[in-house]
């Protein structure tokens, strides 16, 4: 009726994700739609690194950069975070923190990157053979299963529990303890596939396992916000929290690689590639190694140690004419291997690789070509390796990192792999985690999140005139790595 007023459509039901990193904390608030509502940052302390392979930083500093970063995004929403219905928290994997009976740290956390524990991880390796031989994983250097047991032998009867970053955050946003996700669980000693953790080796080191907390499904609720969080964050109390996993994991499904035969490649500093298969797969090599999917199947993946670190001694802003020459110049008059450290992890395995030419650029351009050529050829063997072992790669790549914002670069990857590539928007962690809170609450499960949420960008084709030179530069590459002895003949 014409007399009539309308009332405002409310807004509609939104999650969050927090991705607890290295530097930083980040919040991102979407809707079901994946629309993208408010955002903010926090800095972190820089964790504490020394030359005897210690890597520390202040747990203290979690809770008030997540507060903050929470508050000032709740701020900005229209209904000043009513509209929020549920929360997941992912971190980088393996970091972990002792806390008392008050659930105050002991201590500071010890990151994924700490060593101190590598002869307890060493015999961790030994005492569950069997089991991490059925898994398909090995208990490196840095695991958090030895750090662990570390914490328990330094802080002995005042240690009332061993968390990850995201059971910290928990505890603070519910006001009570909560539980890990088979994620973040993986390097503290967890066997997803048997659901338990590995007693025989806690046994062997003489760790009671219930210092870890309980552990449950990614996406699953892990408890609700309490009054005194809901005061300070301005999330709403009762709003769930959802477990979210590791910002590894997380950043693959960001991607909408969430479903068997589906994979992302991922180029930062190095180059990762995850994706997802219907049955457990044993990589005897140790290249890759995986987690367990939230709906049961399994994420296997690897990191390598070559990708766009090779790009690190050319200023960005001279990135972009460089690869406008790239482009114009065609593929590579040389082959290149432009791996910047000692050894290569994935997808081979091998303490003496080092990077190489055959023969020698052109011009600057033309090795930077290379360059681009040579992480694309990395990525090849990457997806070989992969179907060898059984598991299927279905449809266009997903594409995700810095690496995915060159447009050569992607047209290369798509030419060598003659595959399509898709770019992906929002293919960060905090979105990842954003995805689990949604899964259960706005949509009913991962699949059906990333189906509505997820908003794929431009799908690169291969460029088939550039093909007959790659395949023989490709050809070339994987002769000489063979020829070296690293790349095995399988």
């Amino acid at each position: 009726m014409s007399g009539e007023s309308r009332r405002p459509t409310p807004p509609s039901p939104a999650v969050i994700g927090i991705d607890v990193a290295t530097a930083s904390v980040r919040v991102l608030c979407v809707d079901g739609q994946g629309r993208v509502l408010a955002e903010a940052q926090a800095d972190l302390p820089p964790p504490v690194r020394t030359a005897t392979g210690t890597s520390e930083q202040d747990a203290r500093s979690w809770w008030p950069a997540v507060r903050s970063a929470l508050r000032r995004t709740t701020g900005a929403l229209p209904r000043g975070g009513r509209e929020v219905i549920a929360v997941a928290v992912s971190a980088t994997s393996g970091t972990i923190v002792p806390t008392g009976k008050d659930g105050e740290p002991l201590g500071p956390a010890l990151m994924y990157d700490d060593r101190r524990a590598a002869d307890l991880n060493a015999e961790a390796q030994r005492a569950g053979s069997a089991r991490w031989d059925t898994l398909g994983l090995s208990v490196g250097p840095t695991a958090a299963l030895g750090r662990a047991v570390w914490c328990l032998r330094t802080y002995g009867s005042a240690l009332h529990h061993v968390l990850h970053t995201p059971e910290f955050i928990g505890r603070e946003l519910t006001g009570r303890p909560v539980a890990t996700d088979w994620s973040h669980a993986l390097k503290s000693g967890y066997d997803a596939r048997a659901g338990e953790w590995a007693h025989e080796v806690f046994d062997a080191l003489g760790f009671p396992p219930g210092l870890l907390p309980s552990v449950g499904a990614p996406g699953t609720e892990a408890g609700t916000v309490g009054p005194e969080a809901a005061e300070a964050t301005g999330l709403p109390e009762g709003c769930s929290l959802r477990l979210g996993m590791t910002d590894g994991c997380a950043g693959q499904i960001a991607t909408g690689a969430v479903e068997p035969g589906r994979f992302v490649g991922v180029i930062g500093t190095t180059y990762v590639l995850k994706g997802v298969s219907e049955h457990l797969v044993r990589d005897a090599t140790g290249a890759f190694y995986s987690h367990r999917h939230p709906d049961g199947w399994w994420l296997p993946g690897g990191a390598s140690n070559t990708g766009g670190e090779c790009l690190a001694d050319i200023a960005p802003a001279r990135l972009p004419a460089l690869d406008a020459a790239a482009a114009a110049g065609g593929p590579a008059s040389y082959v290149r291997y432009p791996l910047c450290r000692d050894g290569e992890r994935f997808p081979f395995v091998s303490g003496e690789a080092r990077g190489f030419e055959l023969g020698g650029p052109r011009d600057e351009a033309d090795s930077h070509r290379a360059a681009l050529e040579g992480v694309a050829f990395l990525e090849r063997l990457a997806l070989e390796r992969v179907e060898r072992l059984g598991i299927p790669v279905l449809g266009p790549l997903h594409a995700a990192g810095g690496g995915s914002r060159s447009a050569v670069w992607t047209a290369i990857r798509a030419t060598v792999l003659d595959r399509p590539v898709r770019v992906v928007e929002r293919a960060e962690t905090a979105f990842g985690a954003a995805l689990l809170a949604a899964t259960g609450t706005l949509h009913e499960d991962l699949a059906a999140s990333a189906a509505a949420m997820v908003h794929s960008g431009a799908l690169v084709e291969p460029v088939p005139a550039e093909r007959p030179a790659l395949e023989e530069s490709y050809g070339r590459f994987v002769v000489a790595l063979r020829g070296r002895g690293w790349l095995p003949d399988d």
